[in-house]
């Protein structure tokens, strides 16, 4: 029997990296995954690896967010799980990020995260029952010079799901969200510091003396979504092999 069995969860930011994990672990728990993502050919792909659905999706577009969950909800009848996964990441301090560069990660970090709760908010009401996770970060639990917009959103991020935690409650919905630390994914090879090859830098700043797996984050994501983490709500979840310890 698996931990999801008869749930339905959406995922976005679904086609790789932490998203691709969740999907295909929530899959094998006995969920029915619907990915979402902007990146067509990895997410299709993702999709018959778990035996899911894939829908292109915009998650800064308020529109396309209301049709993503009519279409879950014509097809599945329910959504029961909500991972707002999707996101970007941008290098800039203060002195040389733009506003348009600002505004881009702020856009799909944080407004896309808001318009997710929001979009599943309703349906998951009228059943009384469900489980948000929403992807932070540990830039959303200490400085993140050098990456100011990025930094900001994840901020953001952990206080939306505290808010959307204490809102939610009583309808029986929980929101909680987990804070990453350096994890091998597609994003973390945009880091130009970790790119030159400087690895090693980064390793030295984890005890645990390793970069963690997507996987890993994904069987948090598994705890959080399933009646395993039943009285867990507007928490944060670090995994980050102790760097902010």
């Amino acid at each position: 029997m698996g931990k999801l069995d008869g749930q339905v969860a959406l995922i976005t930011g679904g086609a790789r990296g932490q998203g691709a994990a969740e999907a295909k672990l929530f899959a094998s728990e006995g969920a029915a995954v619907v990915i979402t993502d902007v990146l067509d050919a990895d997410g299709a792909a993702t999709a018959r690896a778990c035996g899911g659905i894939y829908l292109h999706h915009d998650v800064t577009s308020e529109t396309r967010w209301d049709e993503v969950v009519q279409e879950v909800l014509g097809s599945h009848g329910r959504i029961d799980v909500l991972v707002n996964n999707a996101g970007i990441f941008k290098v800039g301090s203060f002195a040389t990020t733009t506003l348009d560069d600002y505004m881009r990660v702020i856009q799909v970090n944080q407004v896309g995260v808001f318009l997710g709760v929001r979009a599943v908010a309703r349906p998951m009401m009228e059943r009384r029952s469900g489980a948000i996770v929403n992807i932070s970060s540990i830039a959303g639990m200490e400085n993140s010079a050098g990456a100011v917009a990025y930094g900001a959103s994840k901020w953001a991020v952990r206080g939306m799901t505290k808010s959307a935690a204490k809102e939610l409650g009583r309808y029986g919905i929980r929101v909680n969200s987990i804070h990453p630390g350096i994890i091998e994914t597609p994003m973390l090879h945009e880091i130009p510091a970790f790119e030159s090859g400087d690895s090693e830098r980064f390793t030295r700043r984890i005890p645990l003396g390793r970069i963690a797996r997507a996987e890993e984050v994904a069987k948090l994501a598994l705890f959080l979504s399933c009646d395993d983490s039943s009285y867990c709500s507007g928490a944060e979840f670090i995994v980050d092999g102790a760097m902010t310890a």
